[in-house]
């Protein structure tokens, strides 16, 4: 039986992985490690409460001594504990830092010390930048434009110097924009879809002309689950979706899929520094046999569908702290 560690696992990504790989490999014995913050949540992990294989320990992989403890024995950590939301990360980025770069740290040094034999650092296509035209590969600099990404940037460098310095077998991955279940309705399509549903206004940052490319959650978690076990240590690897889209698109697709009133759009002052496009060549994972299995149609259509039937899920979050949240980052933007 492989040990397996996957860090955030109550997340939005992370918990979708813990799910796809108890789901899709009988050999393995999942452990989460999660802080549990406004972010984490157990819910989440619900499917696979029950399962054997999997358990959960609450913790913060900037702690060397639960990092340790609960890595003992691991074949193979997956890194998806972070501080992910822009917005946030321009409000204050004293969280984004010290889950980011210094939990980053703290469990490399744990794998180096114990000899961990596979470390993944799950990153984003956000390091990069912004370009207006063609595709990012792994072989470009990286040239992050605010307090989140360069805290990814500074999490995967770290990563590539251990690789380098001691030699550790560590890649990374980094992916386009996830949607799916279970994402936190900070981010723009669970915010959108919920805000639909409930009949609210649906805010647009500036024109709605900056452009995504999107990934189903499930494709990337299938994309990071064969980089760990195909791709090669020192390694960067680009999952994209392949569906560039504009943001005031997307929204205009979930105003069809939920049949709110199009009057709910509006747009409002948009994010400093707001990078324009993202947009990643993923060749090398193809080279591994890598592809998406689900359109961005039918996935957005699954996504709403899930939304949709799990109102007790967003509802609980949206009346908690997020409704303040949502108030200051919003409201009198018009």
């Amino acid at each position: 039986m492989q040990r397996v560690l996957v860090t955030g696992g109550a997340g939005f990504i992370g918990s979708n992985f813990v799910q796809f790989l108890l789901r899709e490999q009988s050999g393995v014995q999942v452990v989460v490690l999660d802080k549990l913050t406004y972010a984490g949540n157990l819910d989440n992990l619900a499917p696979v409460a029950e399962d054997p294989r999997y358990s959960f320990v609450r913790g913060d992989i900037a702690d060397p001594v639960a990092v340790r403890q609960v890595m003992e024995g691991c074949h193979l950590v997956y890194n998806f504990a972070a501080e992910t939301h822009v917005d946030r990360s321009i409000q204050d980025a004293q969280a984004v830092v010290w889950t980011n770069v210094r939990g980053t740290q703290v469990l490399l040094d744990a794998v180096r010390d114990l000899h961990v034999p596979r470390f993944v650092q799950i990153s984003t296509d956000e390091v990069y930048g912004s370009r207006r035209d063609g595709l990012f590969t792994e072989a470009d600099p990286i040239n992050p434009s605010n307090p989140y990404s360069a805290c990814k940037a500074a999490g995967d460098l770290l990563v590539l110097s251990y690789v380098r310095t001691y030699g550790l077998p560590a890649l990374v991955t980094r992916s386009s924009n996830n949607f799916g279940p279970c994402q936190h309705p900070e981010k723009l399509i669970p915010l959108h879809v919920t805000n639909a549903l409930e009949g609210k206004e649906l805010p647009i940052y500036g024109d709605g002309s900056n452009v995504r490319d999107w990934l189903y959650v499930e494709d990337n978690c299938r994309g990071i689950d064969l980089v760990g076990r195909q791709g090669a240590p020192g390694e960067v690897y680009n999952i994209a979706g392949g569906n560039e889209h504009p943001n005031v698109w997307i929204v205009d697709r979930i105003v069809e899929l939920t049949g709110c009133d199009p009057g709910l759009r509006r747009f409002v002052r948009d994010r400093p520094g707001h990078d324009f496009r993202y947009a990643i060549d993923d060749r090398k994972v193809r080279g591994l046999g890598y592809a998406p299995n689900h359109t961005f149609e039918s996935a957005l259509a699954r996504t709403v569908d899930w939304y949709r039937s799990h109102p007790e899920w967003w509802r609980r979050i949206k009346s908690g702290e997020f409704a303040s949240y949502y108030r200051s980052m919003y409201e009198g933007r018009g």
